[in-house]
C-alpha cells in the first residue's frame, strides 16, 4: 500500500486490513483495504486512487476537505471499490478545504468500471487518466450512499475537467443512490457509459449541465431533483463522434423534478440521443422542455422514430411566450403533458433529500437573526434566515452575506438590518445567486418590513455629523474614502416600513456612506418609500434598479457627492429621480454633486423624470432615457436656490430622449430664461431603452410572477 499521511500515530491490523490516523493527510495510492476514520476531517492535498483488488470504505459522518485544484481528487481505479456509507442524518461529505469555498476548488469523485460503453472496448478517462469500459456489464465498484460532493470542477482546459461525480463504465452491481453535487463548476453527475443505475440524485448549482449522461450509458433513474443550473438540466447523449454508434444509450428515468431558468432547457437531446423514456417529470421555469441541435440528425432521426418518450410532463411557472419544445420536427406528440409531483414535491425539494443535503428549501435550517455584531460573522446559503428584530453590525465588526442567501423579515418597522459607523457588510451575491432580503409573511406587501441602512463617515451638509432618520445611527464626516464594505447583486422586497411621515425606511439608506464602499447590482422592489437613497456621502451606485417604489425610486440630498451608470427606474410613484442639497438650506456647502449616465425612466410618474428640489445641486446627466412621462424635470415655483442652479448652468443634461409622451407634453416645467439645460437626441439609456437591460438578467424581478 502507498499512501500519505502526514501523522505522528498509525496503526493497521493486517487481518482488517483497516488504517487509522491521528492526522489528517490524505493522498496516494491504495493498493490494500483502507477505512477511513469519522472522527478525523481529512485534508485531500492530491489525488488518492484505489487500485485494482483494493477498497476505500469511508464511514457515515467523514468530512474531507480538498486543498489542491485539479490535483487533488478522488479516483476508482477499474478493480478497485468504494463504499461510501454515509446516512441521512450523517452524509459524508467531500467538499473544499479553502476558508472561502467556491466552484472548481478541486476535482470530484472519479469512478472507473468495466461495464460496455461505445468509446470502445477499452477508453481513458478524461480526469485521472484511468481505463475504463469493457464487457462486464454487472462490474461492481462499491456502493455510494449519502454523499455530498462540494465545489467541485477544477479544469484543465474546456475539453478537461472534472465533474461532481464522474462514472466511467461503471457496471450494474455497483450501488449509487442519495448523491448530491453542490456549487460545481462543470456538471454535477456524469455517466460516461456503463450500466450503474442512479437513483435520489440531487444537482444544484451546477456550472453547466446537472445531470448528464452519454457514450452509451445503459442504466436507469428515479428519484432526481435538479435546480439552479447553468445549462441543461439533464443532458442526453449518444456519442460526440458518431450519433449512430452502439450501444446505444438507453435509459428509463421516473420522478423528476428540473427547476429553472438554464440556458439549454429541461432536457439537451444531443450527439445521437438515445432511447430514452421519462415519466413524472415536474418542470418549473424552464422555457425548453427539449433542445436538439438543429445539425443532429441522428437526434432528430431518434425522436421522429420514436425514441424520446416522455409522459407525465407538468410545467410550471412559464414565461408567457413558452413553448415545451423547440425541435421542429414532424413528430411532437412524444411529450404528453399531466399532473405529477416530480421527485416529491413539484418544484420544492422532496422529502427524502432531507438531512443530508444542502441549499435546498427542506434541508434548510431555519435561524432567527437579531441583535448586534461586535465582531466577524459570515451567513449561510444554506439557511433560511428569519429577521425577527433589528441586526446591526458594529464598529470594528462585518457581516458577510455569501451569495443565494434569503432573508425573511417578519417584524415591521423593528426588522432591518444596519451598518454603524467603522462596521462593514458584505454581501456577495451573483447575478445567477443574488442575495435576497425580503418579506416573511405568507401574503408579502410594500411596507412589510424596514430595509438596510449603512451609516460611514464621508462628509454630508447636515452637520459634522448626524443622526440617522432610521436606526437612529451616527454618520458623517471628514473621510471621504470610508470603507463600509461591498454590496453586489442584492434585491430588498417590500420595504419601507415607517413610524409616521417623516421617518420611513427606504429599500436601502446610504448615510455618509464614502467612496471606498462598492454598492452596485442592487434591486428595490415594491418598497412603501423610496427604493435607493443617498444621504449625502461619496460612495458611488452603480447598474441600480429600482421598481415600484410608493415613493421616489432614486433619492440622494444632502451633499451627495458621488456618480452612478446604468440605472434603470420603472413603476414609481413620485419622481423617478429626486436630487436636492438641503432642505433646511439650499445653499449650503458641501453642494450635491452628481454625475450620472446611461439612464432610464419609465413612468408615469407623479412628479417627472427629475426632480430638482431644495437647491438642486451641481448634476450632469448624460445619455437619459424616458418613457411615458410629461415632465423631464420638474423644479417648485418657491426654490429659488435650485432654480438659480439651473440658471448658472449648473444642471447639465446631455442627449435626453422623450418617448411615448402623452398629449400636451413638455419637455420640462421650468420657467426661467435657460431653457437649454438639456438637449435632446436618441439613446438607449440604461441599455434596452424602456425594456429591462441585458444586465438586470437573472437577478432582479418586476412582478409578483417573476
Amino acid at each position: 500500500m502507498i499512501i500519505s499521511f502526514t501523522t505522528s500515530c498509525i496503526t493497521e491490523d493486517d487481518d482488517a486490513g483497516t488504517v487509522v490516523t491521528a492526522e489528517d493527510d490524505l493522498s496516494g495510492i491504495i493498493t490494500e483495504d483502507l477505512t477511513l476514520n469519522a472522527s478525523i476531517t481529512y485534508n485531500l492535498s492530491d489525488a488518492l486512487v484505489i487500485e485494482d483488488g483494493a477498497s476505500l470504505t469511508i464511514p457515515a459522518g467523514t468530512l474531507i476537505r480538498a486543498t489542491g485544484g485539479t490535483s487533488s481528487y478522488i479516483a476508482v481505479a477499474q478493480g478497485g471499490q468504494i463504499f461510501v456509507q454515509g446516512t441521512a442524518a450523517n452524509p459524508v461529505i467531500m467538499t473544499s478545504g479553502k476558508d472561502s469555498p467556491a466552484p472548481a476548488d478541486w476535482g470530484g469523485l472519479v469512478i472507473c468500471g468495466k461495464a460496455p460503453t461505445n468509446v470502445g472496448s477499452t477508453a481513458t478517462s478524461e480526469v485521472g487518466d484511468l481505463a475504463y469500459g469493457g464487457d462486464v456489464a454487472n462490474d461492481n465498484s462499491g456502493s455510494v450512499r449519502y454523499l455530498r460532493v462540494e465545489y467541485t470542477g477544477a479544469s484543465f482546459n474546456g475539453s478537461k475537467e472534472f465533474n461532481g461525480v464522474s462514472l466511467f463504465g461503471v457496471g450494474s452491481e455497483t450501488v449509487f443512490e442519495y448523491v448530491q453535487s453542490y456549487n460545481g463548476a462543470d456538471d454535477g453527475i456524469e455517466f460516461f457509459g456503463g450500466t450503474v443505475n442512479g437513483n435520489y440524485l440531487v444537482s444544484t448549482n451546477s456550472g453547466d449541465d446537472s445531470i448528464d449522461f452519454a457514450d452509451g450509458w445503459n442504466g436507469n433513474g428515479e428519484f432526481w431533483y435538479i435546480t439552479g443550473g447553468a445549462q441543461a438540466g439533464i443532458e442526453g447523449s449518444n456519442n460526440g463522434d458518431n450519433g449512430d454508434i452502439t450501444p446505444v444509450t438507453s435509459t428509463n428515468l421516473s420522478n423528476i423534478t428540473i427547476v429553472g431558468p438554464v440556458n439549454e432547457g429541461a432536457l439537451f437531446y444531443k450527439e445521437g440521443g438515445g432511447s430514452f423514456t421519462f415519466n413524472n417529470v415536474f418542470i418549473s421555469n424552464v422555457d425548453l422542455a427539449v433542445k436538439v441541435k438543429d445539425e443532429d440528425t441522428p437526434a432528430a432521426l431518434r425522436i421522429e422514430n420514436g425514441d424520446l418518450v416522455m409522459t407525465n410532463v407538468q410545467f410550471s411557472d412559464v414565461e408567457d411566450e413558452f413553448e415545451f419544445t423547440d425541435y421542429t420536427g414532424a413528430n411532437q406528440s412524444f411529450i404528453t403533458e399531466g399532473p405529477t409531483t416530480g421527485a416529491g414535491n413539484g418544484a420544492a425539494a422532496p422529502d427524502w433529500a432531507a438531512g443530508w443535503t444542502i441549499g435546498l428549501d427542506n434541508s434548510n435550517t431555519t435561524e432567527e437573526l437579531s441583535g448586534e455584531i461586535t465582531t466577524d460573522v459570515t451567513l449561510d446559503a444554506a439557511i433560511n434566515y428569519s429577521l425577527v428584530g433589528s441586526l446591526v453590525v458594529l464598529d470594528g465588526a462585518s457581516l458577510t452575506i455569501p451569495a443565494g442567501t434569503n432573508i425573511n423579515a417578519t417584524g415591521g418597522t423593528s426588522s432591518y438590518i444596519a451598518v454603524a459607523q467603522g462596521g462593514q457588510i458584505f454581501i456577495n451575491g451573483t447575478q445567477d445567486n443574488p442575495v435576497i432580503m425580503t418579506s416573511g409573511k405568507a401574503s408579502p406587501a410594500p411596507a412589510d418590513w424596514g430595509g438596510l441602512v449603512v451609516c460611514g463617515k464621508a462628509p454630508t451638509n447636515v452637520g459634522t455629523t448626524a443622526t440617522s432618520e432610521v436606526a437612529d445611527l451616527t454618520y458623517g464626516g471628514d473621510i471621504s474614502d470610508d470603507n463600509s464594505g461591498s454590496i453586489r447583486y442584492l434585491r430588498v422586497e417590500y420595504t419601507g416600513a415607517s413610524f409616521n411621515g417623516s421617518k420611513e425606511f427606504n429599500g436601502v439608506s446610504l448615510f455618509g456612506v464614502g467612496s471606498g464602499t462598492v454598492f452596485e447590482y442592487i434591486q428595490s422592489y415594491n418598497g412603501a418609500d423610496d427604493g435607493i437613497e443617498f444621504f449625502g456621502g461619496t460612495v458611488s451606485g452603480d447598474y441600480l434598479v429600482s421598481t415600484n417604489s410608493g415613493d421616489d425610486s432614486i433619492d440622494f440630498a444632502d451633499g451627495w457627492n458621488g456618480s452612478g451608470e446604468f440605472w434603470y427606474i420603472t413603476g414609481g410613484a413620485q419622481a423617478g429621480i429626486e436630487g436636492s442639497n438641503n432642505g433646511d438650506n439650499g445653499d449650503i456647502t458641501p453642494i450635491t454633486n452628481a454625475t450620472l449616465s446611461n439612464i432610464s425612466i419609465v413612468g408615469p410618474v407623479n412628479e417627472g423624470a427629475l426632480f430638482y428640489k431644495e437647491g438642486g445641486g451641481e448634476f450632469t446627466i448624460t445619455n437619459l432615457y424616458t418613457n411615458a412621462i410629461d415632465l423631464g424635470v420638474k423644479v417648485k415655483d418657491t426654490d429659488i436656490p435650485a432654480a438659480n442652479r439651473i440658471e448658472n448652468g449648473d444642471l447639465v443634461i446631455n442627449n435626453v430622449q422623450f418617448d411615448e409622451t402623452a398629449d400636451g407634453f413638455q419637455a420640462t416645467d421650468y420657467t426661467g430664461n435657460n431653457l437649454s439645460f438639456y438637449t435632446l437626441g436618441d439613446n438607449i439609456g440604461a441599455g434596452n431603452a424602456a425594456d429591462v437591460p441585458d444586465w438586470a438578467n437573472g437577478w432582479t424581478r418586476f412582478s409578483e410572477e417573476d
